[in-house]
């Protein structure tokens, strides 16, 4: 995905994402089915969410897990059903992630528990996947198909007949917009991507991608996430399922089963910067400057709030809401307050 299409500028697409409807080409992400009888528990072993208690059809955002509770990836899973599910997972983490899934299931197939059912992966190669996002999204994509899509609510999916394409939607996206994830095989890709992409739709680019997820609240793989971070630390804590919390039985639970129950000893937060924008890697100091305590990892100039805003890592303490802090910015400690996240408000269809 390039950072822009043509001489449109990342703000004039971010600004189009926001009031009409942009469509982003993240064929690049892997596309996974696993499927077996006992594929529920291996995902449950993987992530730390509760899948057995998810409905046919609908998704949810998860980790997978180090053993010391740091993050692999994030993924989006879908259920299926009970021996059947499609997972997605970052282009970046592709060679790590494939090691790691082909390590586990070995393992898993070795064990009593992978005995009683084996669990297969099949990588969706070269298949499609486009990012249809932003307010006129559903009436656009209303237009190609006779399936009702107010039936298709945030965090659900089904298989919807697009002219003459059976292709597995799902409503959902990283934009904080109402949208739909359109996973598509490689020989209707390039019509597809012909029917998604007419007036008023826009091709997005990265850059607007980028500013549109971060005003959203959402982590990126590399910046805000890596391997030693946890999903409490992250502020991910809800993607743990009740159940899972008393159970455990995923890998890395000891320590976030932990920090659950004593607190991390760091957060994620949003920040409002005065001043030039703070870039990943700025550092976070008490207001005095005297004493440490985080670094940002994302940040941009709003294009929707006109301010500087930047997600990062503090110490507990100063975590909360409203704090000002000073964040070292061209070698100058420029103002902050701590903002709750999304900073833009999320319109996701939920019925």
């Amino acid at each position: 995905m390039p950072l822009s299409y043509g001489d449109v500028g990342q703000v004039a697409s971010h600004n189009h994402v926001r009031k009409s409807v942009g469509i982003f080409d993240v064929g690049h992400m892997v596309q996974s089915n696993f499927r077996g009888k006992t594929a529920t528990e291996f995902l449950e072993w993987l992530t730390p969410s509760s899948l057995s208690t998810l409905k046919p059809y609908s998704s949810t955002l998860t980790v997978l897990l180090n053993e010391n509770g740091g993050i692999i990836d994030d993924t989006i899973v879908t259920k299926h059903a009970a021996d059947a599910f499609y997972v997605v997972t970052n282009a970046g983490c592709r060679d790590k992630d494939l090691a790691w899934f082909q390590q586990k299931v070995a393992e898993w197939n070795s064990s009593d528990k992978g005995k009683e059912g084996p669990v297969e992966r099949e990588v969706l190669e070269n298949w499609g996947l486009l990012a249809l996002q932003g307010p006129e999204a559903a009436s656009y994509l209303q237009n190609l198909t006779s399936f009702d899509l107010r039936q298709l609510t945030f965090g659900t999916s089904a298989f919807v007949p697009v002219e003459g394409f059976n292709l597995h939607v799902a409503r959902g996206g990283y934009t904080g917009e109402d949208g739909f994830e359109i996973s598509i095989p490689p020989s209707q890709t390039v019509e597809v991507a012909q029917l998604l992409s007419k007036p008023p739709v826009q091709l997005i680019g990265l850059g607007a991608r980028d500013s549109l997820r971060l005003e959203a609240g959402m982590c990126l793989y590399g910046n805000d996430l890596n391997e030693t971070t946890t999903p409490v630390e992250a502020g991910l804590s809800w993607v743990i399922g009740k159940d899972r919390r008393e159970t455990g039985g995923f890998i890395g639970a000891e320590t976030v089963l932990r920090q659950l129950k004593e607190g991390p000893s760091t957060r994620r937060v949003g920040l409002v910067v005065e001043g030039a924008p703070a870039r990943q890697g700025a550092k976070i100091f008490a207001p005095s400057g005297q004493e440490e305590l985080g670094v940002v990892t994302s940040g941009i100039p709003s294009p929707t709030l006109g301010k500087n805003i930047a997600m990062g890592y503090i110490k507990s303490g100063w975590h909360k809401k409203g704090t000002e802090v000073a964040v070292e910015v061209r070698k100058q400690l420029r103002k902050a307050v701590l903002t709750p996240m999304p900073f833009s408000k999320a319109n996701y269809w939920r019925g």
